[in-house]
């Protein structure tokens, strides 16, 4: 059976999904926003409740699952600040993955990135196993030592030692804790494989020390120019390992559509979305992440444009499933 890592990164490049799965960034959505008295960033959760009726949010990510997007990645925001603009996903990330493993199959589960210094490493260890276990081994640990300095007095961390923190729980993770516990002592359920740590930005590190001791980098939206530089820095550290995105996008209608950036992203059709998208795997990205909150179209038809016609140009394993259309 092929690892996470393996799976991310089969083909050579990949496409996955940033929650949340919402479009609320529209005109659209600032207007429902505005209506039903939500602050700027908080995502609409009042249909995501539903349980029992298959929320939202659980029927588009059995939907990326199902199309053949490769993985789900989960931002770790812990407390909401409006002055950032943004709430992410508001959903604890651990409880958060559990519930997406337990909705889908086969679609990897990724952080993006959880903020190690904040929290409780034993704890930390054991939530990422456990999501491991029962997502049958879907887990990417995105991890970050975190930029919010407000955050840490408020959870009694440290916020200049958060460097030495998070190699030390770099350490905890990597052995299972097995060196930092008295003899008979062990973290449960244990990992069958290593996690696969990724890495967003540098975390207080060398570079050197993130090649050495990563297993793949999660690194900042950018044009195809900006990760034809960053990328080559990681090659230089981390040699193979995955080089990993995101892009925040709204797709057209019309697939002619020219690609117009924005912060983060871009406004394209389908066929500018696949160029820019192979420019991306030439500039040495493996996989990205798309983001849909600035996306005006319906979600569902959305993701079912982009499995049909975009991901057949990447993913091999859906290129003779793929429904191809006359343009």
């Amino acid at each position: 059976m092929s690892t996470s890592l393996e799976k991310l990164t089969r083909g050579g490049f990949s496409i996955g999904i940033e929650l949340p799965l919402d479009n609320d960034w529209t005109p659209e959505g600032e207007a429902r926003r505005q209506r039903d008295g939500r602050r700027p960033g908080v995502p609409d959760l009042a249909s995501h409740a539903k349980l029992a009726q298959l929320a939202q949010l659980a029927q588009l990510a059995q939907l990326a699952d199902t199309l053949g997007f490769r993985a789900l990645w989960v931002r770790d925001v812990p407390l909401y600040d409006p002055s950032f603009g943004d709430a992410a996903q508001v959903f604890e990330v651990f409880s958060y993955l559990g519930y997406l493993a337990g909705v889908t199959r086969d679609i990897l589960l990724g952080t993006a990135a959880v903020v190690l210094p904040l929290r409780e490493p034993l704890l930390t260890l054991k939530s990422a196993a456990t999501i491991q276990e029962l997502s049958g081994g879907r887990l990417l640990l995105g991890v970050a030592s975190g930029d919010r300095p407000v955050e840490y007095p408020l959870f009694g961390r440290d916020f200049e030692s958060r460097g030495a923190n998070f190699r030390e729980q770099i350490a905890l993770l990597r052995d299972g804790a097995r060196s930092h516990l008295p003899p008979g002592l062990e973290v449960l359920p244990a990992a069958r494989t290593p996690l696969p740590l990724f890495v967003a930005g540098l975390a207080q590190q060398t570079p050197e020390w993130i090649g050495e001791h990563m297993d793949g980098c999660l690194a900042y939206p950018g044009t195809p120019d900006d990760h034809r530089r960053r990328a080559a820095s990681w090659r230089a550290v981390a040699g193979i390992k995955p080089y990993t995105s995101f892009i925040h996008l709204d797709l057209a209608a019309d697939p002619h559509e020219p690609l117009q950036r924005h912060r983060f992203g871009a406004r394209a059709g389908r066929l500018a979305l696949i160029d820019e998208l192979a420019a991306m795997r030439e500039a040495g990205v493996q996989h990205i992440g798309l983001h849909f909150r600035r996306n005006r179209r319906p979600l569902d038809e959305t993701l079912a444009e982009i499995a049909s016609e975009v991901l057949p140009h990447f993913h091999d394993d859906q290129k003779e499933n793929a429904t191809w259309t006359s343009l």
